[in-house]
Parts: structure tokens; C-alpha cells; sequence
């Protein structure tokens, strides 16, 4: 018995005691001239006085329940996972010890939240709480030496100390990246002088304002820093901010986004216009879809809108180079490459939509993960507990988008975080899920465990997987979907100078969508073809078309195809079958080459098919314009 008192009693004190350098990864020494250094103790003496002021306010927690909490984050932070040479009998051990040791770690949190959580849901020291979190997350030398740049830096900080909800919009959006608040206020306040909607509270030009700032400063020795419980994220932007973020309120307010970009927070924002790609790419993806796939730009399954065409199109296949293509996206899609470059275009058409989206990388392989209305979801890749984006950890972020559909519980979560940073508390880590961490963050990260559990919150299955991310097999889940069109959209007119127009949905056969053939609506108006590389052998599409003549005619398609060296077969009525090469148009419509053809008085039939392998091809019409 005694034994066992003075374990818990070590184990506790081994919690305690937490060294500052441990806490936090120690961020880069400041460079403070004279002014810098005496704004760098205003900083500390302001952090202090409010440390004191919370730690006076805080309740009592019942000393046993404490301990014993204490105890079984004590065996968290000692389990040990073996190595990939371990016995089945190890592994079957440690998963049992970790099963157990979560299920009591989570227990004893509950004891103590069913005191604690009434003080956590008091918003009275909220003010303090959040001063406290900025200044913990920038530090006051590195707050210090943004504002010893002049009055106008200076005053930035000072009007966010004053302005409490702005704080609270702030930290609920998971902090400046690298704590670069300063340099975060500064892109804020331009983007706002640029443009009046972004300056209406609320809006969602005003979120998405606000995350573009957080998160697209970015400093490379800042790397290692965590966020305020929202995680440092590499940035990618290589636009500048106004202009991204201008490019989005015009597509925005010109209908061009997804429906739902209108109610994303301004965490989630965040993971919207941090693209790698220009503002012309991101245009131009938007359109490319409409035109060549409407189909899977509207589609319900959010897990693959806007990005099917990439297990459809993007060829799997060592990653080659040829600017002569077009640009980096349109040479990315039509050459194809490995498991990076597909997720780098994933990312790419979601976030030109207005959809959320980070990476997600895993040993030898890079995936993505994105937004829908029903969580986060992993495209192209494994499970969650082996993947990990920038510092953070798969599951940990999981876990962080899933808390986040609770605001009133997420709330009780980011005091008890905030506590811990007035307490100077070492934070759980990150990277290993659940490991580490003093006793206030311990608790806070239970919280979060407990209330996902509570809402028996589902995490997505994985989209794609690892098998499809890493091959150029197509998924197997398509089913041709059966649309009614209508008879003016099949209808076949003259011009007046002979010219014969046939949509390409009027054809005889197929008289339904195949595996192969699909007939879509179009983005703008009537119909298309959609002739697809699915399916196990070619499909013939045939046409009957009344000539009022015979002779020789023009035979053009307007088409659009975002893959290159392809070529289509065609065959009038009985003749030889010839090859056309179909030309490569950026996945916009385009007029193909004419191919002389010759045509009998009255009935004539054509057929179009492709050899496989093929690479898909949307079809407009097709034009017969006689020779004269």
C-alpha cells in the first residue's frame, strides 16, 4: 500500500514539474534593439500580472481524483509501441495495455469534469485567458519585435489586446501560424482596406479574410512552434494575400464556389486559399471541370466532388515533365505522375471550389484529406493513425475537426488549454497522439475524447484508400447514372448553308448511359457526351443522319479532352474505319480538325469509338459542313 502511495506520489511530482524548454519547443532568439527590449518587458510583466490573476481564480480539485487522473496519464506518457520486428504477442499486449490504460485515463477524467466543468463553462476570465494565450503562443520577444518596427506595429498588438472578440475569433481559428500575430494583423488590415465585404463582421468574406491572415504568414524557423491548439501549418501560398484573396471574393460573389463555401468557419478557411498554384490555375480548374466533367462538379458524394476525374483521368505513372503543355496544373493532369502529384491536384480543384483540404502524408506516400458536410475524410491514402499533416498528427487532427462540431463543449476546451498556459504546463504532444502533457491540457485533451465518444461521432471511411492512391486501376463503385434528355437538346438542325449540326446525345445507340458512354448535363446549357475509359472494351456511339445530298463533307467535333496523344476511330456507313487524332484542348471546348468524309443522299450512319486504353473525351457536337 505504501508502495503504491509513493509510486502515484512520483509519478505526480514527475508531472509537476515541467521545464519551460520542454513546454514549449523554444522558438528563435529574438533580434530586440533598445525600444524592442523594453516593449519585451511590458510583454512579460503583462503575462505575468494575468498569470497571477487566473491562478489565484482557479477552483480546488479534489486531490484524489487528481491522482489518480495523474496516474493514468502517467502510464500514457511510459507505453511504448514496438517496432515493426515485435511478436504478434507483444502487439497484441500493447494494443490491449493501450485499450485499457485509455479507458481509465478517460474514466478518471470524467470524475474530475463533473466538478470542473461548471468553472469551464464560466466565460469571467476569458479576457485574461486569451491575452495569456497570445502572449504565450507569440512570445513577448517576438511580439516585441514586431511592434518595435514603429507606432503603427505597436498600436496592431495593442488594439488586440483591447478587442475581445476579435481575440476569441482569433484563437477559436487556431492562432497566427508560428505565433506571428503581428505580421497576421498586418495582412488582415490590408485585405480589408482592399475590400468593403471583407470588413462586414460575420460574412464569410470577413472569415475568410481573417483565415487567410492567420495562416499564410509564415516564418521556416517558426516551424517547430505549435499554434494556440489550432497547429502551425506549412503554408503553400505563392500569391500574394490581397490578391488571393480578392480572386476568391470575385469567384465568391460570381457564383463560382461550392454551396457550402458560404458557412465555413474561419479555422476551416484557413485551409482554403493557402494554395500552391496562381490565381489563373485555380480559374481555370473551376472551368476545366464544368466543361469536361459537370457532372462530378455537382455530384452528391462530397468525398469525390471535384476530384473524381483524377482516379478517371490522371494517369498513375512515373511523373514526367513538358512545359510546353500549359501550365504547371494542365501538364500535371495531362502527363500524370505518382502519388504526390495526384494529391497536389486534389488539393488544387478542392480548395479552387471553396472546399477546405490539407495534406496528408504517410510513409513513401502523400494523400490528402478534406472537408464534407459530414467530416473529414482521407482521399488516397491510409488510415488516419498512420498519416500526419506538417507537425500534427493524423489522428490528432481527427480528433481536432471532429470537437469542433461542438462550440459550446469546444469552448470548455480551449480554457482548460488556456489555464494550462497560465500555468506554464507542458502541452500533449501533437505528433503522438495523447502523450504528454501537465494536468489541465491532460484533462483537455480527455474532454475532447469524451465528448466525441459521447456523440458516437464516426470517423468517415477512407476515400479512394491506398490501393487507388498508388495505381491506375478506376474505383469500381461507377454506376452509369440514367438522365432524361429532352427532345430539343437531340435535336438536328441545317444552316442555312448546309451545315448539319448533331448534338452528341442523339445518337441511336447507346440508347442509355453504358459504363463506358455517359450522357451529362451541361455546366451552361443542353447536353454532352461524355466517352469515359471505364468499362472493358470499346463502345461504338452511333449516329443516323438524313443528308439532303450526295458528296463530300466536313466531318468536326466540338470537343474537350485534358489528356494528350489521344485519337478516336470513326467509320461512315460501311467504309473502312479511320483514325482521327483528337486534339488536346486544356479541358475546354474546342473545334477539332476537320476530317473529309464522304456521304450518301438520305440515310447515313456514323460510329465513333476509341481504343483502349483510352483517356476520357466530352463531346458538345458534331458539325457536316458540305464541301463546295
Amino acid at each position: 500500500m505504501k508502495l503504491t502511495l509513493l509510486l502515484s506520489q512520483l509519478l505526480i511530482a514527475s508531472l509537476a514539474i515541467v521545464a519551460p524548454v520542454n513546454a514549449k519547443n523554444a522558438p528563435p532568439v529574438p533580434s530586440l534593439n533598445a525600444k524592442g527590449k523594453t516593449l519585451e518587458t511590458k510583454y512579460v510583466k503583462m503575462l505575468d500580472e494575468l498569470k497571477a490573476a487566473v491562478q489565484a481564480a482557479l477552483p480546488k480539485v479534489d486531490s484524489s481524483k487528481k491522482d489518480a487522473f495523474v496516474v493514468t496519464r502517467a502510464e500514457w506518457r511510459a507505453l511504448k509501441e514496438p517496432d515493426e520486428k515485435a511478436s504478434p504477442e507483444e502487439q497484441k499486449k500493447f494494443i490491449a495495455d493501450k485499450e485499457r490504460i485509455d479507458a481509465s485515463s478517460l474514466e478518471a477524467a470524467r470524475a474530475l469534469l463533473t466538478e470542473i466543468d461548471p468553472f469551464l463553462a464560466s466565460d469571467k476570465l476569458d479576457t485574461h485567458l486569451m491575452k495569456i494565450a497570445i502572449l504565450t503562443h507569440g512570445t513577448p520577444g517576438g511580439l516585441a519585435e514586431f511592434a518595435q518596427q514603429g507606432a503603427e506595429q505597436e498600436k496592431l498588438l495593442d488594439s488586440l489586446f483591447a478587442n475581445e472578440k476579435l481575440m476569441r475569433e482569433i484563437l477559436d481559428a487556431g492562432g497566427a501560424n508560428g505565433g506571428e500575430y503581428g505580421e497576421a494583423l498586418q495582412i488582415y488590415a490590408k485585405i480589408q482596406k482592399a475590400s468593403e465585404r471583407a470588413r462586414e463582421q460575420g460574412t464569410i468574406l470577413q472569415r475568410l479574410a481573417l483565415g487567410t491572415a492567420l495562416h499564410t504568414p509564415w516564418d521556416p524557423t517558426k516551424e517547430g512552434l505549435t499554434g494556440v491548439y489550432g497547429i502551425v501549418h506549412r503554408s503553400e501560398l505563392q500569391s500574394e494575400h490581397v490578391e488571393r484573396f480578392l480572386h476568391y471574393e470575385k469567384a465568391f460573389l460570381a457564383g463560382q464556389l461550392d454551396p457550402a463555401f458560404k458557412d465555413m468557419s474561419t479555422w476551416e478557411c484557413r485551409f482554403i486559399t493557402d494554395s500552391q498554384y496562381s490565381n489563373d490555375e485555380l480559374t481555370w480548374i473551376r472551368q476545366m471541370i464544368r466543361t469536361y466533367r459537370p457532372d462530378q462538379a455537382v455530384m452528391d458524394d462530397y468525398k469525390w466532388r471535384y476530384i473524381r476525374f483524377i482516379k478517371d483521368d490522371v494517369p498513375y505513372c512515373s511523373t514526367q515533365h513538358d512545359p510546353s503543355i500549359g501550365t504547371k496544373a494542365q501538364e500535371e493532369i495531362a502527363l500524370g505522375g505518382i502519388c504526390g502529384r495526384r494529391a497536389f491536384l486534389g488539393r488544387l480543384a478542392l480548395r479552387a471550389f471553396g472546399i477546405p483540404t490539407r495534406a496528408s502524408t504517410q510513409t513513401a506516400h502523400a494523400a490528402l484529406s478534406h472537408w464534407t458536410p459530414d467530416g473529414w475524410t482521407i482521399c488516397f491514402g491510409a488510415w488516419w493513425s498512420v498519416a500526419w499533416c506538417g507537425p500534427q498528427g493524423g489522428l490528432d487532427v481527427l480528433l481536432e475537426t471532429q470537437i469542433r462540431e461542438f462550440p459550446e463543449e469546444y469552448i470548455k476546451v480551449q480554457r482548460a488549454q488556456w489555464i494550462a498556459d497560465a500555468l506554464g504546463e507542458e502541452d500533449v504532444s501533437i505528433r503522438n497522439y495523447g502523450v504528454g502533457g501537465g494536468f489541465w491540457e491532460s484533462l483537455a485533451f480527455c474532454k475532447k475524447q469524451l465528448v466525441v465518444k459521447a456523440a458516437e461521432l464516426k470517423a468517415l471511411e477512407l476515400t479512394g484508400g491506398m490501393k487507388l492512391g498508388e495505381s491506375d486501376e478506376l474505383i469500381g463503385d461507377e454506376v452509369a447514372k440514367e438522365i432524361e434528355i429532352a427532345e430539343e437538346d437531340k435535336a438536328i438542325t441545317t444552316a442555312t448553308d448546309g451545315t448539319i449540326t448533331v448534338p452528341a446525345v442523339a445518337c441511336y445507340s447507346p440508347r442509355g448511359a453504358s459504363d463506358r458512354v455517359l450522357f451529362l448535363k451541361s455546366h451552361d446549357k443542353g447536353m454532352q457526351l461524355h466517352y469515359s475509359r471505364l468499362g472493358a472494351r470499346p463502345e461504338l456511339v452511333k449516329y443516323r443522319i438524313e443528308v439532303p445530298a450526295a458528296g463530300e463533307y466536313e466531318l468536326s467535333a466540338l470537343l474537350a479532352t485534358v489528356s494528350i496523344k489521344q485519337n478516336m476511330v470513326i467509320r461512315i456507313n460501311r467504309e473502312e474505319p479511320v483514325t482521327y487524332d483528337v486534339p488536346y484542348t486544356r479541358g475546354m471546348w474546342m473545334k477539332s480538325a476537320p476530317l473529309k468524309v464522304k456521304l450518301e443522299e438520305g440515310r447515313n450512319m456514323i460510329s465513333i469509338t476509341a481504343r483502349t486504353p483510352n483517356r476520357g473525351i466530352s463531346f458538345k457536337h458534331f458539325e457536316l459542313k458540305p464541301v463546295k
